[in-house]
């Protein structure tokens, strides 16, 4: 395939072509099935048991082909997780009562269901998600979102689908860490909520702008 027929000649190739097609494709599928079969089988088995360790020939071939760095089992959501955690940011102007920020796209009200964003890719939303699998230490720009919201910075708000303090700045912001499940059938046609959620700590603390200088 990588070879141009001017290379060997058209005429040599349309006999090769005719002659040889057949065979070669009929030979190189079945090369292909038998080779990538069994490793294909182990990478999906992997994804849902990481801590396995591998066959001795899929670990001699990982091995040795690994340097090259021309194959791996790497995948967007190779590994997906079984709980979905959240960020719940809250703001406050006595440090008494408490208001949420309400994102557009991730879970937040119980009892809203979850929107079709695609082809959209909602990054604020989207890296919230990824803030959650970790630490804010982790996470340099929750930081910087957070000084933004006790600025009452207007780019910042038109990413958020409500903002509790439109008209004056909170004195106060926190976050707390949640757990999200979908509720069943039953808990759904009883409650009407779509999601059920367990508050699991903090994730960060209460902070001020002047704090933060």
């Amino acid at each position: 395939m990588l070879i141009d027929d001017a290379a060997i000649g058209r005429k040599y190739a349309a006999v090769i072509e005719r002659r040889y097609i057949h065979r070669l494709s009929t030979v190189g599928a079945i090369t292909v099935i038998l080779v990538t079969l069994p490793i294909n089988s182990w990478l999906i088995f992997s994804a849902f048991k990481p801590e396995a360790s591998s066959p001795r020939p899929l670990a001699f071939i990982r091995e040795h082909i690994a340097p090259f760095c021309i194959v791996n089992s790497y995948g967007l959501f190779r590994v997906m997780t079984k709980d979905r955690g959240e960020i719940v940011i809250e703001g406050s102007a006595d440090g008494i009562d408490w208001l949420p920020y309400e994102f557009k796209w991730k879970p937040e009200d119980v009892k809203r269901a979850p929107g079709w964003c695609a082809p959209h890719q909602p990054r604020l939303d989207w890296q919230m998600w990824f803030a959650a699998l970790g630490a804010p230490e982790q996470n340099p720009w929750f930081g910087r979102l957070v000084i933004r919201l006790l600025q009452g910075s207007r780019d910042v708000s038109r990413l958020l689908a409500h903002n509790p303090f439109p008209d004056q700045t909170p004195r106060y912001i926190r976050a707390s860490f949640y757990r999200y499940r979908f509720t069943t059938v039953e808990e759904h046609r009883q409650s009407g909520a779509w999601w059920k959620r367990q508050e699991l700590g903090e994730y960060l603390p209460t902070v001020s702008l002047e704090q933060l200088r």
